[in-house]
């Protein structure tokens, strides 16, 4: 099963968990300060919130899968499509363990293809805003951003 990714940033983490509360029917998956996610069953869709001021709303998009081989096929698909791909495995990033591979649209919309490899890290576990770290040797960088 794959869903679709929709990660935004709010202005007030509290109020937009309320919100997509109601609006979903269903509690938080997982929060941290400054940030929640849901996963949305009917549709299928992860939502993830970070709380950021500023006028930018939409952080990115993504899709989510099963497997890391099927982040392994889908970077090989979009590579010999011609699209330029930034691969990460290993990264701690949105307080998990993930394996993806990054494309950039036309307008610059930063798309994840990923599975999450370990949901269950310790509170202290990176928050949003910090730097990624990998398991794996990939360079640091700034988390879903």
């Amino acid at each position: 099963m794959a869903r679709v990714q929709v990660a935004i940033n709010v202005p007030d983490i509290d109020q937009a968990v309320a919100f997509y509360s109601r609006l979903f029917g269903v509690s938080p998956h997982k929060e941290r300060p400054g940030y929640a996610n849901f996963e949305v069953a009917d549709p299928p869709l992860k939502l993830v919130l970070f709380e950021q001021q500023g006028p930018d709303r939409l952080n990115h998009l993504g899709v989510e899968v099963e497997a890391t081989a099927a982040v392994a096929a889908e970077t090989k698909r979009l590579a010999a499509s011609g699209l330029a791909t930034e691969v990460e495995d290993g990264v701690v990033c949105c307080h998990a363990e993930q394996d993806k591979v990054w494309v950039r649209d036309p307008g610059d919309i930063r798309w994840e293809i990923y599975t999450i490899t370990d949901d269950m890290l310790e509170s202290g576990d990176a928050a949003p805003a910090e730097l990624a770290t990998s398991t794996k040797g990939v360079a640091k960088r700034p988390c879903c951003s």
